[in-house]
């Protein structure tokens, strides 16, 4: 049987979500407590990766497991297993073929900019002191709806075949003193949500014009855009995926 788990975490001790030789990881903690709490080898597969740092509210991954178990006390029973970054909110039966990756829809980013420096924020915000200017970088918005290729946004040195994405939102609200990035698009390139949000920092700053963002996009050189802001105020919020590969719950 395959099942699907969503889960979250806070990102701030993890070296990203997909295992490494020498950093812990998340995906590396999850598929030790599922192999600990089932007493089987289990392989999880996460939706996307994640970088160091980053954080997300809602995960899903998938992994097989022929044995009946019960699912709610494995929940249960996780959760007291888990550090206090991870919490499992369900898991359930899917399509024998369902991929967590692969058959994702969408995925929805935030990225929080505190304007001011809260104490309690300090870990889950990137902190711009300087008056951003949030028509500007709305406008800017709408730019990116109007491009699919982004290997301007994306880090150097990567074995992605393709540079194609299909953005289908993006824009900032602000609330109190805090602004917040959101980004759907059906598939992201490593580092591209924080390059975005750094070129259009770089725009509400003044160091860009609105319409420089078609030179840069068009360049497809990572030098040509923004810095990349830092990780902790990245969270992925929520990830789509059709009805098909769905059992019923």
């Amino acid at each position: 049987m395959r099942y699907f788990i969503e889960f979250s975490y806070n990102g701030k001790a993890y070296h990203g979500w997909q295992k490494q030789p020498n950093a812990i990881s998340v995906q590396q903690v999850l598929e030790h407590a599922l192999t600990t709490l089932l007493r089987f080898p289990i392989k999880v597969m996460g939706a996307g990766r994640t970088d160091a740092g980053v954080h997300a509210a809602q995960m899903f991954a998938h992994f097989d497991m022929d044995e009946p178990f019960d699912r709610e006390e494995l929940i249960y029973k996780i959760n007291w297993f888990l550090p206090h970054d991870i919490a499992v909110h369900r898991i359930f039966e899917v399509k024998d073929k369902a991929h967590a990756r692969f058959n994702a829809l969408s995925r929805t980013y935030h990225y929080r900019i505190s304007t001011t420096k809260n104490v309690f924020t300090h870990d889950f915000a990137y902190k711009v002191h300087l008056p951003l200017n949030l028509d500007k970088m709305n406008d800017a918005c709408k730019i990116l709806l109007q491009y699919k290729e982004f290997q301007c946004f994306s880090k150097s040195n990567t074995d992605v075949k393709t540079y194609f994405c299909d953005i289908k939102e993006a824009y900032w609200v602000l609330k109190d003193t805090e602004l917040t990035f959101v980004i759907t698009a059906d598939r992201f390139l490593r580092n591209m949500v924080r390059a975005i949000v750094g070129t259009l920092v770089n725009i509400g700053l003044g160091k860009l014009e609105v319409e420089q963002l078609h030179a840069i996009i068009k360049s497809k050189d990572r030098n040509e855009a923004g810095f990349s802001v830092p990780a902790q105020g990245l969270f992925l919020m929520d990830i789509k995926y059709p009805d098909t590969i769905f059992n019923t719950i």
